[in-house]
């Protein structure tokens, strides 16, 4: 099958057919009559909480209107999309409905907030939803505790309603205010013992975390990591900084993304093995090095996954040195693993470690483990809790470019650091919605989104104080090396694109002005998503307004340029328009056509045309974001997947 018709058959064509088949021949969990909240409203009046009779089998979450015996179907949720379920605290006084027991169902991009008559039926629901979702591929870290109502969230007062949650998310802690009736096998049975009471640290102590970066304290309150070196972890209650204990009893809070859990079957903790190394880059790497028995062990483009990548000096004439091996697993459980079906093993290290001694069906034995240079990864903001920085401690040196709200310098901060400095000119902006904001933006850190490490706001002007990237943006970085880019790394730089875009989808933030002019390349070539969700802040009318020749039309969809209606869907139909900037190495979107123009034409029906450089699977990637409607085209998980096929050669 091609990859156009797997492909597309996967995104649009699988989904609906198999919810009506799920649906048909699942179980019924649940079923109650219950209040929803209308999703769609900013503010919300009594018309718009409905009695619905709410029905919850293994597979989904569906209401209706109506009679049980009568019923028309309102809505429905894929118990595998939700990210998050539990009880809605405060606010119930001021719910225009009867039910004043809320809980609440995030899934894709939305909240369904749900009302309970008494607390006994709400905290069923939400065990019996907890208990569907538990091995669900992604849950959120944080989540809103409180309603979101009259447009802004009642626990963190922010104001946009895809900002990331503001309290840590426990899929299996038990939030709900009273315990549930026990059943009567229950009743029967004596109450188990109560456990020995304990030292409240020891409850959260225990994880034991190795360090893979030296990290330098810059606050009082930080820990001070030596690589390799073990630490006791004491608390987890921000996803980014932990509470930790070295070998000398010191504590003090350190980066989480320095670390790794010592467990045997955690990777990051083995020289051989590279978390985020594709196919091209590994080749790279190993024929770089032209080392016999060179390896390395990556990511497969296969979730779950894993590959070998080994170089050998003698495949023979016309062979390839480099051999790509997946790491399979046995069906029988225990589950076990191997490369060649005669040697199985516990574990991946046990089976590393016998292939560095014997070949036993590979090309040859894996001499020498060929991980690049890890560089210390960026951290959310310069130390914990910390995002108001001091001008005073930043040293301004020369001037990198400007844009839509300043003059934008490399500098330091404290002497040290390389940073850029980005000044908001007078007026250019939104002041205080953004401070707010920029609390929130400071918590999305991945590998693939450029930093923010902080504001200064003390003062006038504002200073935005970003990770620096050493190649600028990349639409010049592309216009200046035309020629110099095989096929295989375009590609790699849009995988990098839609890896940092899938964080943000799955973190419900959108970013609104996608394109080759806001991502960044380091020195190592990385690609980085950067300035996402800034369009909100600006205060030009040219620039906000879709008839202004400022407005970005060309990577724009009909939803956005006729109704300013954006959504990830959005972000999907830009992306698309970024990879068909890549693959001309900077050229213009729709060229000398003006934005009347390209509306028309997009209106039309019209699209970009295939680069030179683009394989037919590579346009029909484009082309499948830039579905008319939103909800024909693909998410960011599916668009990196489908990339990763392509540069594993699998299709």
């Amino acid at each position: 099958m091609s990859v156009l018709n797997s492909f597309q058959d996967f995104i649009f064509n699988g989904r609906e057919t198999s919810e009506q088949e799920v649906e048909m021949n699942s179980e019924i969990v649940l079923e109650e009559y219950l209040y929803k909240r209308s999703q769609q409203k900013k503010w919300t009046s009594p018309v718009n909480y409905k009695e619905r009779l709410f029905v919850l089998t293994n597979s989904r979450l569906t209401y209706y209107e109506g009679r049980s015996e009568k019923k028309n179907k309102k809505g429905s949720v894929d118990i595998t999309k939700i990210k998050c379920v539990e009880v809605v605290k405060n606010g119930m006084d001021q719910v225009p409905c009867q039910n004043k027991y809320a809980f609440q169902v995030v899934y894709d991009t939305n909240t369904l907030y749900i009302f309970s008559p008494t607390p006994e039926s709400r905290d069923q629901w939400v065990k019996c939803i907890k208990k569907g979702i538990k091995n669900n591929s992604y849950i959120l870290p944080k989540y809103h505790p409180s309603l979101w109502s009259d447009g802004v969230y009642q626990c963190c007062r922010q104001t946009e309603k895809m900002a990331p949650g503001c309290e840590a998310y426990n899929l299996f802690e038990v939030n709900a205010s009273k315990p549930l009736p026990p059943t009567p096998d229950a009743k029967r049975r004596p109450p188990p013992p109560l456990p020995p009471p304990q030292d409240p640290v020891d409850k959260q102590e225990g994880d034991i975390a190795i360090a893979m970066f030296d990290f330098h304290p810059v606050e009082p309150h930080d820990l001070r990591l030596t690589i390799g070196e073990e630490y006791v972890v004491l608390e987890k209650k921000d996803v980014h900084w932990w509470k930790a204990r070295n070998k000398y009893g010191q504590e003090g809070y350190i980066p989480s993304n320095y670390v790794t859990e010592k467990k045997l079957d955690n990777l990051d903790q083995y020289e051989w093995y590279s978390r985020n190394m594709n196919r091209n880059k590994a080749e790279q790497l190993l024929k770089m090095e032209d080392k016999e028995g060179g390896f390395i062990v990556r990511n497969s483009s296969l979730a779950g996954m894993y590959t070998v990548s080994l170089y050998t000096k003698y495949a023979g004439e016309g062979s390839s040195p480099i051999r790509h091996y997946h790491i399979k697993e046995t069906q029988a459980f225990p589950k076990q693993y191997y490369l060649a079906e005669k040697h199985v093993f516990n574990s991946i290290p046990d089976m590393i470690d016998y292939h560095k001694l014997n070949a036993a069906g590979l090309v040859t034995r894996l001499r020498y483990p060929m991980c690049p240079n890890k560089t210390a990864p960026t951290t959310a903001g310069f130390s914990y809790d910390k995002w108001e920085i001091n001008p005073s401690e930043l040293t301004f040196m020369k001037e990198l470019g400007s844009g839509l709200f300043g003059v934008v310098r490399l500098g330091k901060w404290r002497a040290q650091y390389k940073v850029a400095i980005k000044a908001i000119r007078e007026g250019a902006m939104s002041e205080e919605d953004f401070i707010e904001e920029a609390k929130v933006m400071m918590k999305l850190t991945h590998p693939k989104l450029v930093q923010l490490y902080g504001v200064c706001t003390e003062k006038r002007p504002i200073y935005i104080v970003t990770e620096f990237m050493e190649h600028g943006c990349l639409l010049n970085y592309l216009r200046q090396r035309q020629g110099q880019f095989n096929t295989d790394i375009l590609l790699s730089m849009c995988q990098d694109v839609s890896d940092g875009m899938n964080y943000l989808e799955q973190s419900n933030f959108l970013h609104r002005d996608l394109a080759a002019r806001n991502c960044l390349v380091n020195d190592l070539g990385v690609v980085k998503v950067s300035d996402f969700g800034m369009t909100r802040y600006v205060l030009d009318n040219q620039y906000t307004s879709s008839c202004g020749a400022k407005f970005p039309v060309k990577w724009s969809p009909p939803e956005v340029f006729n109704y300013s209606k954006f959504s990830s869907k959005s972000d999907v139909w830009s992306f698309g328009v970024l990879m068909w900037e890549v693959f001309t190495e900077g050229k213009m979107p729709f060229e000398s056509y003006s934005n009347v123009d390209v509306v028309d034409m997009v209106t039309r029906g019209e699209r970009l045309y295939r680069p030179r450089l683009a394989t037919n699977r590579i346009y029909t990637i484009m082309k499948a974001c830039w579905h008319e409607k939103p909800e024909g085209r693909p998410k960011f998980c599916d668009l990196l997947v489908a990339i990763g096929q392509i540069l594993e050669g699998e299709f």
